[in-house]
């Protein structure tokens, strides 16, 4: 096999090549070899593309960091937003109940006996014309709605109302005077406004039976 040697005849000269007249190919020799470490780099580690497609994908990773954060955002404010609107529905029926319990009171106070039905305290039967202890029938703000439970004394009388929602109440403690028999109560049903004593019930003597409630339609 006969080779043909082309010997370089500058310094500035790169490569030298030989060409194998047998096989009929030609070879580079004398290479730079930094050129070729940096060309087998650039292959096996991506180049550029690899570096652009490794910071994509870190960007997308964070992305969706983003977005589970934002939901668990989300999650906490609407739970800390129901909670906000629960307390606040407890004190509207804090309110209504007390403006039961005064007008149950009133009754009692200008005749004898206790009203039948929640509407005789807006217009009293036992006195000629008009005589109003309760400005309106209130909703119950924990269900909404205008029924309420009612407990009954001798003679068919309303000795105390009560919401019917056996939700369990944030509120536990620190209440006022007038409804501390409401502390530690599992059940708003069981938050029962009486008139005070001095209209014939109490809260000790007169609790009502909530799993059968008598509600008013």
């Amino acid at each position: 096999m006969r080779i043909v040697q082309l010997r370089c005849n500058t310094v500035e000269a790169k490569d030298c090549v030989s060409v194998f007249a047998a096989g009929g190919s030609a070879a580079r020799v004398g290479a730079d070899p930094a050129a070729d470490r940096r060309q087998h780099r650039g292959v096996a580690h991506g180049g550029a593309g690899g570096k652009r497609a490794s910071v994509a994908g870190f960007t997308y990773i964070g992305l969706l960091i983003l977005v589970a954060m934002m939901g668990i955002g989300l999650t906490l404010a609407s739970e800390l937003w129901q909670t906000a609107q629960k307390r606040e529905k407890e004190q509207e029926l804090l309110f209504v109940g007390n403006q039961f319990r005064r007008a149950l009171a009133m009754y009692s106070a200008v005749g004898t006996g206790s009203p039948r039905k929640l509407e005789e305290l807006l217009k009293d039967p036992r006195i000629p014309g008009v005589r109003r202890y309760l400005r309106k029938i209130y909703r119950d703000p924990i269900t909404g709605g205008t029924e309420w439970g009612l407990v009954k004394g001798p003679g068919d009388i309303i000795t105390g109302v009560y919401s019917l929602s056996n939700e369990e109440p944030i509120k536990q403690s620190e209440f006022s005077p007038v409804d501390q028999a409401f502390k530690g109560k599992k059940k708003y049903s069981e938050w029962v406004f009486f008139p005070q004593a001095s209209a014939g019930a109490t809260q000790s003597d007169a609790a009502p039976n909530t799993s059968q409630p008598r509600v008013r339609r």
